[in-house]
């Protein structure tokens, strides 16, 4: 699979400098974790589960979380887990998962996503690998929710013997979302825990995930379609120390995915839209800034660009619509890509400055490396736009498809 692959081949070629590269679920796990992108949540309850990743994965979706936690009913969770046992084992059935696809079309899984399951105790992860059988190989790994060290280890403990036993390389994304995590006097406390458990399985940690939901649960919030997280002063020092101290580019860091966007449509607004009409009004998308503001997209996409500016990457969404504004927004533009060239050059690993190609910025080299190393990364699974491209393009594009 690759990000943009359900946009026709001449379109891309005309849209990006780089294409986005193909990956599977056996890729390496430091090209798995930049290539998460938006994460769609669905409830394991689904009745035809199935068939909605399908669809989702020819949307553009790269990654799924069926989940068995907080949105379903406590009530409904043998149901759930009877159902996500059914419906994978259906979707494990199907030629194109069995790698027996006709002529010419992909094979081995190819219109699978990266799935992952979030469960509610330990034991479920041994015994929901244990009945999905030969189709747990449809699976990348368990969300593991309200996670702390005390709380996680079982979690890990229990995915590493589920691994062994079903011989599928198995990761786990824990979602940080504790009070513990967001009370001031055990903040620290609670974060250096979480760095114990997740450096001991550090090879089976993909990701951290940001639970701002339960974060604002925990003080009556509730951020509106007018403001980011990153508003809610409360939450963003949270963000801003689990980035300080979880996600450092020093080689001991982890990556973090940004919060969930609630909204997906709007009926009235505070606030004037978030999204310059220049941009939209340069490619003739005047529609599409106004269908962007009417759906709540515009606050969406200002929180994007925050989550990148903040350190994290990637973007929990409960709604197709979301998927794509995390995925335009991830694409290298031809202007980074250039700086992150230009620094990581082998000449340059002396160090020193030099002005930009665009001639518009100072690059010092050892300072912005760890930059450009990440920047690298993320063109390699996301692309880089060609050089008259912005997001808008990307967008109308998606959309158009």
């Amino acid at each position: 699979m690759r990000h943009f692959g359900q946009i026709a081949p001449d379109v891309r070629m005309r849209l990006f400098h780089q294409e986005p590269c193909t990956f599977t679920s056996d890729s390496p796990a430091r090209l798995l974790s930049a290539a998460l992108g938006a994460t769609l949540y669905s409830p394991a309850t689904r009745p035809r589960l199935a068939d909605d990743i399908l669809k989702q994965s020819a949307c553009g979706v790269r990654s799924m979380v069926l989940c068995l936690e907080d949105s379903i009913d406590d009530a409904d969770v043998p149901v759930g887990e009877e159902n996500l046992v059914r419906q994978l084992t259906l979707l494990a059935e199907l030629p194109r998962a069995r790698g027996t696809a006709r002529a010419g079309e992909p094979s081995a899984d190819a219109d699978i996503p990266l799935l992952f399951v979030r469960v509610r105790t330990p034991e479920q992860i041994p015994d929901l690998v244990r009945r999905l059988g030969p189709a747990v190989r449809l699976l990348s790994g368990f969300v593991l929710p309200k996670f702390t060290e005390e709380r996680g280890m079982p979690f890990l403990e229990a995915l590493s013997a589920a691994e062994a036993a079903s011989d599928r390389r198995l990761f786990a994304m824990p979602v940080l979302e504790s009070p513990d995590l967001l009370y001031r006097e055990s903040r620290v406390q609670t974060l250096e825990g979480i760095f114990r458990a997740v450096d001991k399985y550090r090879d089976r940690v993909l990701a951290l995930r940001l639970g701002v939901t339960d974060f604002c649960s925990s003080y009556g919030l509730r951020r509106g379609p007018d403001m980011t997280a990153y508003d809610v002063q409360i939450v963003a020092s949270v963000i801003a120390d689990v980035v300080n101290m979880l996600a450092r580019a020093d080689g001991t860091g982890f990556t973090v995915t940004g919060p969930v966007w609630e909204y997906f449509r709007v009926q009235e607004r505070m606030f004037k839209p978030q999204l310059r009409q220049s941009p939209f009004l340069e490619v003739q998308a005047v529609e599409l800034r106004q269908k962007l503001i009417e759906h709540a997209m515009d606050g969406l996409l200002r929180e994007i660009s925050l989550d990148r500016a903040n350190g994290l990457l990637g973007k929990t969404c409960i709604h197709p619509s979301h998927v794509l504004p995390v995925h335009a927004l991830s694409v290298v533009s031809h202007e980074e890509f250039s700086d992150a060239q230009d620094i990581l050059r082998p000449e340059r690993g002396g160090g020193g400055v030099l002005r930009s190609a665009y001639t518009n910025k100072m690059n010092e080299v050892k300072p912005h490396r760890a930059w450009a190393e990440r920047t690298l990364l993320r063109a390699e699974v996301f692309g880089v736009a060609n050089e008259d491209i912005g997001f808008v393009e990307l967008l109308a594009a998606g959309l158009s498809d």
